[in-house]
């Protein structure tokens, strides 16, 4: 059973598309819905975050249809969540715990394992208020602590402790990755990433250009472990990586815990976003990724973006407009159309063969800023009037600067 409420700033139709995308996700962790529920409201209960009456119905409904478990599409806290729970009398979760068990399933190498742990445990931390509230009066009189608050606190301590023990070992898994980074650098390969909402195609893609063979299917969250493939085809050869898609509300501790796989994406010379145009929501996707890379302070990286899944759309003003309204390359990961299109953009955008020498007037900030935004600088040398640099830049931003080019 899923369930949601409409704020008056909230359409209908954006409520009714997140819950149809909460029921995706249910159905992705192997819950079968049997019940919809959406409750317009002008604010939420602060006690059972929907209204006591609409619970009621639910539960009644429940027990209609056998359904033995609530899923609510909005965050909630840990006292509504007990609140609804024992109303019900059956499990109650939000879709932060279920996005976690997706996860949870779904996690196969140790990296990202200890990434959904530390998650789960992130999020299950404030909510341990009240698990021992039957306890915490049996103890003696002023000023001594009953077994129940005792209890509590032993677990605040060991679940903050393996917290801890996760911290340090993703540290350790960021360093490896640094310096498989740096390998890449020494080697003069290029790295591309891809991103993109949940279910948009990234997979389908890498093994298209690729020739990988990875699990891809029409399915929310199937890849969770980064992959890294080499890509021959197109001018230039490149390292195509893979990362977790993006899904709106995503839970907080999920992008802190896989903030060591998300940094790849700051390294990588181009950002691919793959959409999936057959969407009907295919602007609010987009909008979803933007806030993330945002959060991780990648969006200045140089980006194409890729119009994929074209073959379910009718071909016509439609498609014309949307690429040209969004500045996109339309393609299908599936049949292959549209890639040689693909990788020549993303040619257009990758660094230069080798550095560049440039010297800059310390007047002009804003040729030594696209440096730092739109290139890599390898060396600099600060002088009394110009700022000397040596810097990778894409073909498509070295014409910008290159009056201050420093020829041999």
């Amino acid at each position: 059973m899923i369930a949601a409420v409409r704020l008056p700033r909230q359409q209908r139709w954006e409520v009714e598309e997140s819950l149809e995308e909460l029921a995706g996700l249910a159905a992705a962790a192997g819950a079968t819905v049997v019940h919809r529920v959406i409750q317009e409201r002008g604010s939420p209960s602060p006690a059972l975050y929907f209204g006591s009456g609409k619970v009621e119905e639910v539960g009644e409904a429940a027990r209609a249809v056998g359904g033995n478990l609530f899923i609510s599409d909005d965050p909630l806290s840990p006292i509504q969540e007990r609140n609804i729970s024992e109303t019900l009398g059956i499990k109650v979760i939000d879709r932060t715990a279920l996005i976690l068990d997706i996860f949870a399933q779904r996690a196969r190498t140790a990296e990202g394992k200890l990434q959904v742990e530390l998650a789960q445990l992130t999020y299950l931390l404030p909510r341990l208020v009240g698990q021992w509230s039957h306890l915490e009066r049996l103890g003696g009189g002023i000023g001594t602590r009953g077994p129940g608050e005792t209890q509590l606190e032993s677990d605040r301590r060991v679940i903050r402790r393996r917290v801890m023990q996760l911290r340090r070992e993703l540290e350790h898994v960021q360093s490896h990755r640094r310096l498989q980074r740096q390998g890449r650098r020494r080697a003069g390969v290029p790295v591309v990433a891809l991103v993109g909402y949940t279910n948009a195609g990234k997979t389908t893609l890498l093994n298209r250009l690729s020739g990988a063979r990875l699990t891809a299917a029409d399915q929310l969250f199937v890849t969770l472990d980064p992959a890294a493939r080499l890509v021959e085809q197109g001018p230039r050869p490149f390292i195509l990586t893979d990362t977790v898609g993006f899904i709106r509300k995503l839970p907080h501790e999920l992008v802190a815990a896989f903030r060591a796989t998300l940094e790849e994406l700051k390294d990588a010379d181009v950002i691919v976003h793959v959409v999936d145009a057959s969407h009907p929501a295919v602007d609010e996707h987009m909008d979803a990724v933007d806030r993330i890379l945002g959060e991780l302070e990648v969006v200045h990286r140089p980006t194409v973006l890729a119009l994929n899944k074209i073959d379910r759309l009718e071909h016509g003003p439609a498609l014309e407009a949307l690429t040209a309204r969004r500045d996109g390359v339309a393609i299908s990961a599936v049949t292959g159309q549209g890639l040689p299109d693909l990788l020549k953009a993303i040619d257009r955008v990758l660094p230069v063969s080798g550095a560049i020498t440039l010297r800059i007037p310390h007047a002009d900030g804003a040729a030594l800023a696209l440096c730092y935004e739109r290139g890599r600088v390898l060396a600099r040398v600060d002088e009394p009037q110009h700022v000397v640099v040596d810097v990778e830049m894409p073909q498509a931003w070295a014409g910008s600067v290159a009056a201050y080019r420093v020829l041999d």
